[in-house]
């Protein structure tokens, strides 16, 4: 079935998914997708981090833990305190929990978007 394109710049539907694109733009798209997919891995092992770090009582004078706790702090700002609970171990797990899956889940659909397109 041959069909014709009423619009200039349109995908046909006998063309291969992203035969309009050039090897420029899907290459450029590639990078991209894995830097927003780093940037979100690094937000949720951070996040993971402090998780871990908090639950097997590290040192926090350490100057690292000082370092991932306070980017922690400030990566789930937005998400500090919705859940509050009397264990504080258990608060700390769901209120940094949450934006770790949250960034992962957004980082990788972005990526698995612009990849597709």
């Amino acid at each position: 079935m041959n069909s014709t394109d009423p619009v200039s710049g349109y995908q046909t539907y006998d063309q291969p998914p992203g035969a309009g694109r050039s090897a420029r733009n899907q290459a450029a798209a590639r990078r991209t997708a894995l830097v927003i997919c780093t940037i979100a891995d690094i937000a949720a092992g951070l996040l993971g981090l402090w998780i871990v770090l908090y639950l097997l009582d590290a040192n926090q004078a350490n100057s690292f833990v000082e370092f991932v706790r306070g980017t922690a702090d400030w990566l789930s700002g937005w998400a500090q305190d919705i859940f509050t609970m009397d264990t504080e171990g258990l608060r700390v797990v769901l209120n940094c929990g949450l934006p770790a899956v949250i960034y992962l889940l957004l980082g990788h659909g972005i990526a698995a978007r612009l990849n597709r397109v």
